[in-house]
């Protein structure tokens, strides 16, 4: 499967729920989840302190811990207006480095991505049924 890499564009909310805007320069492309995540990626986006760790930060404290790396992040399928994904984790154990590959929601993976600064990719028929977001 051929990969291309996307970016984070912008992130809209509403009471109902909150829209992600993914793509690159040819398409852009919206991924729907609750207000909660939206909530959550709105705090990272603006370094707004928060009283307490949320689910990402969890995350990130045990990579840290497990000396885990997050390498990268693949939006792998899309069934009718659902998207999957998958995060690659790269974890040093002493002489060889192992690549974990776990599913996950494409809301959480793009959030770690932002927090690491690590690339997003889709597979290229992922994009090309994906449906575009006109500006």
């Amino acid at each position: 499967m051929e990969l291309v890499q996307i970016f984070f564009n912008k992130i809209m909310q509403s009471r109902a729920y909150t829209v992600i805007i993914i793509g690159n320069e040819q398409k852009q492309f919206a991924i729907y989840t609750d207000p909660l995540v939206g909530r959550n990626l709105q705090i990272l986006l603006t370094g707004e302190p928060h009283p307490r760790p949320y689910t990402h930060n969890l995350m990130d404290s045990i990579f840290k811990g497990l000396g885990i790396r997050l390498k990268q992040v693949v939006i792998n399928n899309i069934e009718d207006t659902i998207y999957f994904s998958r995060l690659f984790l790269e974890q040093d154990s002493g002489e060889q480095k192992q690549i974990l590959e776990i599913d996950a929601r494409p809301s959480d993976c793009l959030t770690l991505a932002l927090m690491h600064n690590a690339p997003i990719y889709c597979h290229k028929e992922v994009l090309e049924k994906a449906v575009p977001i006109e500006e």
